[in-house]
């Protein structure tokens, strides 16, 4: 769904202005007032064409062959054989989206908006109902809208979410990162989320989510932690409130949000950095305070996320501290960033239901559309419409872009390493690529001396609950048994045995300088953040130059300092050091010349 879709639920249609820029224009097929007010002769011609043309209906874009999104005129009485053939169709439809789809209905393949009476959409959505429980899936009516051009009797168009009842535990899950500055709520935020009881105000909700006695003396989070929040096929939560465990989450969610829970400190900065960059975030929630505005690491976390081009949407939290005007401005101040040069952003602040349907549907299209809500943790106020946005909000990745990482060898990342009792080593992290099967025999590395080890893949837990099968993109725990914990690091990788990883200690990058006090020279040392690794590395070559300033580009040679590192091509890098920043993408590996597998 794009702009058009504003036009149709903002001003086409009976119902409230999103509260974007009125400059965007009145709808499709219709023109703006302003050249009624030319004088001259062409300029009066126009303005008459111009009247007759918003005659014309609005229409959406055409319907695409591809991707989760179908539009119906009306689906009143269908025989059987174009029952079945519905019925195909709508498989295929949550099969592109992963498990939704949402259905126009009154709407023309070709984006025409017609619209239909009362009864017809009564028909059509029992239709739709009866597809549904054909396929195991349940529909919600996000919204009904009149459409009122050249008709006396009102006519509706619906648009219905269509979601699949989880098979074999396959949920649909999203991942989003937390940022913001310290104090700014952030933990409160998902303690509220995820607990379904509202905060006292003196940060009852976030003590669930420490990790450590010092997080919960100053308040301040120090650790990656990570919550969940889930929806069942009808769009209802659930979360703590009424389930005691994970596991439970699990099993009556069709869709779960894995929410990562970053420091907002900055001295707990290359945490939060490995924190994006290691755990491949599908969306990045920025949370301000309304009542410090834009404050501390609020602008370095924004650009943090775009320099990694991870989709981000705002939180202005703490509204029941501050009077309205207060509110108001911080959300201007927040406008005024987002439209910076630097940024390009379009602001959209949600104040509806509607306008948080619209903005999910805009926000995963659009990476330039930004979603801003106000709320209240303590008070409740405006938390309904982030529930909606997010059970709304659709994955960035289609099911072609799955299989195709599906289809290629097993690829995990290690993030995070373990103990526990009765199990053993224990390792977390993401699939990248492949398929990982409990049983299933891998190589990890690379060791200090560039080897590759052999390791059993004894079980697999995702969100907490067991698992059989890891999918390209699934986050999940690996249990391997009596391995030497020793042995393992993060930033290592498990692969098929079959795969020839390049590891290297030199690789050169295309980078741009942020920012840097001195001169960026040869011999200068930084902290390399490339995926889940992350190491100091010494700059061995400047290509053509022989220092950097703030602002200047270049392809840089970098050479690690304590141990190989498996890279590839391609990859996003981002190093700092103390305020030195810059940001890049790996342009070549110079490879460890012999590979090494050590059973």
């Amino acid at each position: 769904m794009d702009s058009r879709v504003l036009e149709l639920f903002g001003n086409v249609t009976k119902t409230k202005s999103l509260g974007l820029d009125s400059s965007l224009g009145n709808g499709y097929g219709m023109k703006s007032k302003k050249l009624c007010s030319k004088n001259n002769k062409k300029a009066k011609n126009r303005a008459t064409r111009n009247t007759r043309s918003c005659k014309n209906p609005p229409y959406l874009p055409p319907e695409a062959e591809e991707g989760n999104i179908e539009y119906k005129l009306k689906l009143v009485n269908p025989t059987q054989y174009r029952f079945e053939h519905l019925v195909t169709q709508m498989k295929w439809r949550l099969q592109e989206g992963r498990g939704e789809a949402v259905y126009q209905i009154g709407v023309e393949d070709n984006g025409l908006l017609v619209g239909l009476s009362e009864e017809d959409m009564r028909a059509s959505l029992k239709t739709l109902r009866r597809m549904a429980e054909k396929v195991g899936a349940d529909i919600t009516i996000l919204r009904e809208r009149e459409v009122d051009y050249d008709s006396d009797t009102p006519r509706k168009i619906a648009e219905v979410l269509v979601r699949k009842v989880p098979d074999d535990q396959q949920f649909l899950d999203l991942r989003v990162a937390v940022l913001g500055n310290v104090d700014s709520g952030k933990s409160t935020l998902l303690g509220v989320l995820t607990q379904g009881e509202l905060d006292n105000g003196r940060g009852r909700a976030r003590l669930n989510l420490f990790r450590h006695l010092h997080e919960i003396q100053t308040g301040r989070t120090s650790s990656i932690s990570f919550e969940i929040l889930g929806f069942n096929s009808k769009g209802e939560v659930v979360n703590y409130s009424e389930s005691r465990t994970a596991e439970e989450i699990c099993e009556s969610s069709s869709k779960m949000i894995t929410f990562i829970d970053l420091a907002g400190h900055h001295k707990y900065l290359k945490t939060t950095i490995f924190g994006l960059t290691s755990y491949c975030p599908d969306f990045a929630m920025l949370v301000v305070g309304a009542n410090t505005g834009i404050a501390g690491t609020t602008r370095e976390h924004l650009g943090l996320a775009m320099a990694l081009k991870v989709p981000i949407f705002i939180v202005v939290s703490k509204v029941d501290l501050c009077a309205r005007g207060t509110v108001e401005r911080t959300v201007r101040q927040l406008e005024r960033v987002l439209k910076q040069p630097g940024c390009n952003k379009v602001p959209m602040v949600v104040s509806t239901a509607d306008d948080a349907v619209t903005a999910a549907q805009r926000f995963a299209q659009s990476p330039s559309v930004t979603p801003i809500f106000t709320l209240s943790s303590v008070s409740g106020e405006s938390l309904d419409l982030l529930k909606v946005f997010f059970n709304i909000l659709p994955p960035l990745s289609n099911s072609k872009e799955q299989e195709e990482l599906m289809q290629q060898l097993t690829e995990f990342q290690v993030d995070e390493i373990y103990t526990v009792p009765e199990v053993g080593t224990v390792v977390g992290g993401t699939l990248y690529s492949g398929i990982c099967r409990e049983g299933e025999r891998l190589v990890v590395g690379p060791t200090d001396e560039g080897q590759f080890l052999g390791l059993k893949v004894c079980s697999i837990q995702r969100n907490r609950s067991a698992c059989r099968v890891l999918r390209a993109g699934q986050a999940a725990t690996l249990a391997l048994g009596n391995f030497d914990r020793s042995l393992l690091r993060k930033g290592m990788v498990m692969v098929s045995p079959e795969m020839n990883p390049t590891i290297c200690w030199l690789f050169e990058a295309e980078i741009v300088l942020l920012f840097h006090a001195r001169t960026f020279r040869k011999g200068f040392q930084v902290t390399v953040h490339v995926g889940n690794v992350r190491q100091t590395a010494t700059v061995d070559r400047l290509q053509g130059k022989e220092e950097l300033r703030t602002g200047e580009k270049a392809v840089v040679r970098f050479k690690f300092i304590k141990h190989p590192e498996y890279l590839k091509v391609g990859a996003k890098l981002l190093f700092r050091e103390g305020v030195t920043k810059g940001i890049g993408h790996v342009t070549h590996l110079q490879p460890v010349s012999l590979y090494q597998h050590h059973p």
